[in-house]
């Protein structure tokens, strides 16, 4: 609307426009909050899924050190079989 029309209206006209206004206002914040809730409410589920991928990470590498220290226990005891058996195939020989 110009600034000519707008002064063409009575004051009636104006309130009922001012009201209008007044209530898309309202109407229109409610939305942008309702929008920010949402917002906020991805951020967290973004920051927990960062979390979790960390955490994941994390456990697949103490599973990975775990893995790895049985693999050098059996390796050990294996070794250590061998060394006991050497002796007693020494001993059948002679």
């Amino acid at each position: 609307m110009t600034d000519k029309e707008l002064r063409r209206l009575r004051r009636s006209e104006l309130l009922e426009l001012l009201v209008d206004q007044a209530q898309e206002m309202e109407r229109l914040r409610a939305q942008l909050e309702e929008a920010q809730k949402a917002l906020e409410s991805r951020e967290l589920m973004i920051s927990q899924a960062g979390t979790l991928a960390e955490a994941a990470l994390r456990l697949n590498q103490v599973f990975e050190a775990a893995d790895q220290a049985a693999r050098d226990y059996l390796d050990n005891v294996k070794a250590l079989a061998r060394r006991q058996e050497a002796p007693s195939s020494q001993e059948e020989q002679a």
